[in-house]
């Protein structure tokens, strides 16, 4: 599909306006060197090319089809190309599940004569692909209108318009695009398919997506760990943040594990940057054609403005970046350079004087960047027009001869500008804080590729096998044996089916203890009155039973009531949230964060896949904004990271041995300086069939 050596239109037409023309013309104008074969039985020729009257008149199975004939005609076009030995077709034809119910069978019926008769499908509902080094423009966008220059750039998008739209700003901004594919409905052929070929192309350097909606997440997964093996940042901007898909769940870990939540955590884990919208994703990619990563998340920001410096470096740790001031080494050469009325602090002000003395940028750049606190660089400009040439020089020096990543961020800048430095190699964003955003995207992935561990753990491919509204909630002591025998720790707990037992099971235990409901009908025992806390004699127990069994019976008459769970009380600490759930494209992902009865309010978690590594488990934790809790806020000492990070990958290992496990909330989970313990649990399994 993507290297044809022939490629069939069938439905071409000789009117180059037209949707069915528009491929032929584009092929012929940019040179494609490969076998073209238009079908059409209208003609007998297209501009001096033979035209054929049905697929099985061809002299070969080409290597491609486009196929523009009308949905009546396409399944009859496929069964005809397959017989013919074409092994890919890419479909404009829609009418398919865009249209609802009818269209969805259509799809079906479609893919069910692709496979009978041997042949791949892009599409259908679908604009095409560009490959821009081969000349393969099959097409009928407008963004083809102008011929394709290529690049180091490959776009991926499921959306066609949309993503034709987004190539035409890559192409005002100069980047080129090697590779633009729309996938269409992806009844075959997904995006995660076209991009996980591409990324073998050593032309490629950037990988880049617009996904609307995923349905294997263990594809992208392998698609990111092949990206990161490869050392090819790839940049996704996923429509759907606020989606009100989310389903309602029986315990929290279930409740807030939307999927977009999920998403970003998955992304995150593995490396992938995400780009809020099309305007950001441009800046990441214009940043990463033009950068390496830098080696920590140092800034230096050098401007002719105050206001605009302190505007940067506020961005700038809004998105956990250092804005650290100078080594004295450094202030002192930057004194030597920078006049005197200017700062040599960071943010660092280098004056308007810079247009009389080049020398005072170029230097300042070179001198900040020799620190070895600062790590990359953003250099602010606004307008300039008479000094385009001057500063385009300017900038050009300066990229020869450091080896530190920097940016130019030029408000209004002058195209002739723009142009040198893109030709030059460097980037140049337009705002301020996209500028920052370009940056911080850089350092996220020069972070990742410090934890990259080399060969990645197996992807689990686990995910729902029933509608988890039919799961049954697991009795505590049975799921507290199965956490046990994979070393999660748990407070010690028994059964207890009568007040007197109960007394017993404590006095066993010692004081003070908690008597909370066992029933598979109550899952929240706080809110049926189920709980009691600090209990300190025997006496105080027995009442308790009698008082939550009694309470739990008023909340839930028909609840099937099992007795009650005698805990022995653990000593405070902060709050921890765990849990597991089977996402519908993730399979199994472990949920960490602030816990306690806040989790919900709060709602400060993180996600990751099954399995997670320790370096993963960390970054989770980082991924927290109350993870200033978890460092020993106010003068508290910190919690035992290491035990938590090995309670997140044990909870994930769990999830990959029981598959029949749907949801498990731990809340709280007491974590302190000397390692973590659960206090409450909840589990969730697959009904009996």
């Amino acid at each position: 599909m993507l290297h044809p050596k022939s490629i069939a239109i069938v439905g071409a037409s000789r009117d180059a306006n037209k949707l069915s023309g528009r491929p032929f013309h584009f092929l012929r104008r940019d040179g494609y060197a490969g076998k073209l074969y238009p079908v059409n039985p209208k003609y007998t020729d297209i501009d001096g090319v033979p035209c054929f009257p049905d697929v099985a008149s061809l002299p070969e199975g080409p290597d491609l089809a486009i196929v523009v004939v009308p949905q009546t005609l396409v399944n009859a076009t496929i069964a005809a190309l397959g017989r013919k030995g074409t092994p890919v077709a890419v479909i404009f034809s829609s009418g398919y599940s865009e249209i609802g119910a009818e269209g969805v069978k259509r799809e079906q019926d479609l893919l069910e004569t692709a496979r009978n008769n041997g042949i791949r499908i892009c599409g259908p509902n679908n604009l095409g692909l560009i490959n821009a080094f081969e000349h393969v423009t099959a097409t009928f966008s407008q963004y083809a209108d102008t011929p394709p220059i290529a690049g180091p750039v490959a776009f991926a998008s499921q959306s066609g318009a949309f993503g034709t739209g987004i190539c035409a700003l890559a192409r005002s901004r100069g980047i080129g695009l090697g590779y633009f594919i729309n996938t269409g409905n992806q009844v075959d052929i997904t995006l995660i398919d076209a991009l996980s070929e591409i990324a073998d192309d050593p032309r490629i350097t950037v990988l880049s997506a617009y996904i609307e909606g995923l349905r294997d997440g263990a594809e992208l997964i392998q698609l990111a760990q092949k990206a990161m093996a490869a050392e090819k940042p790839l940049i996704i901007t996923k429509v759907g943040r606020k989606a009100a898909g989310a389903r309602a769940a029986a315990s929290h870990t279930g409740s807030l594990a939307g999927e977009d939540r999920v998403f970003d955590g998955v992304l995150r884990q593995h490396g992938v940057i995400r780009a809020r919208n099309e305007e950001q994703m441009l800046d990441l990619v214009s940043a990463f054609t033009c950068c390496r990563a830098p080696g920590g998340n140092g800034i230096a920001i050098i401007t002719q403005s105050g206001g605009a410096g302190v505007l940067m470096a506020d961005r700038a740790e809004e998105l956990g970046l250092e804005v650290p001031v100078p080594t004295p080494e450094i202030r002192e050469k930057l004194q030597d350079v920078i006049p005197s009325f200017g700062s040599t602090a960071n943010p660092i002000d280098v004056t308007g004087q810079f247009l009389a003395e080049p020398k005072i940028l170029s230097e300042s750049i070179k001198i900040a960047l020799d620190d070895p606190g600062i790590d990359c660089c953003i250099v602010w400009l606004q307008l300039m027009h008479g000094h385009s040439d001057l500063l385009a020089g300017v900038f050009k020096e300066v990229k020869a001869s450091v080896d530190k990543p920097f940016i130019v961020c030029w408000l209004e800048a002058p195209e002739t500008a723009l142009r040198q430095l893109r030709e030059a190699g460097i980037c140049v964003i337009g705002a301020t804080e996209r500028a920052v955003d370009a940056v911080a995207g850089l350092v996220r992935y020069g972070q990742a590729r410090a934890r990259y561990e080399g060969q990645p753990p197996p992807i689990s491919t686990h995910k729902n096998r029933q509608e988890p509204e039919k799961a049954i909630a697991v009795s505590s002591m049975i799921a507290a044996e199965l956490l046990r025998d994979m070393e999660i720790p748990l407070v010690s707990a028994e059964l207890a089916t009568t007040p007197d037992t109960a007394r017993e099971i404590a006095d066993r235990f010692g004081y003070p203890v908690a008597v909370k409901i066992e029933s598979p009908d109550i899952l929240h025992k706080t809110e049926a009155g189920g709980v009691r806390l600090g209990l300190r004699d025997g006496e105080a127990v027995a009442a308790a039973t009698k008082e939550i069994m009694a309470a739990a019976r008023t909340y839930n008459s028909n609840a099937k009531i099992e007795g009650v769970i005698v805990q022995r009380m653990a000593e405070p600490a902060p709050e921890l949230v765990f849990g597991i759930r089977r996402d519908p494209a993730f399979g199994p992902v472990v949920m960490v964060g602030l816990g306690g009865i806040f989790v919900e309010i709060l709602e400060d978690v993180a996600f990751g896949a099954a399995p997670v590594t320790p370096s993963q488990a960390e970054l989770m934790l980082d991924g927290l904004q109350g993870r200033a809790i978890l460092d020993g806020a106010r003068g508290k000492p910190p919690v035992d990271r290491p035990a938590v990070i090995k309670m997140i990958c044990d909870l994930s290992r769990f999830a990959l041995s029981h598959p029949e496990i749907v949801e498990l909330d731990l809340n709280p989970v007491f974590a302190d300086g000397n390692g973590v313990i659960a206090v409450d649990w909840m589990m969730m399994r697959e009904a009996p069939e």
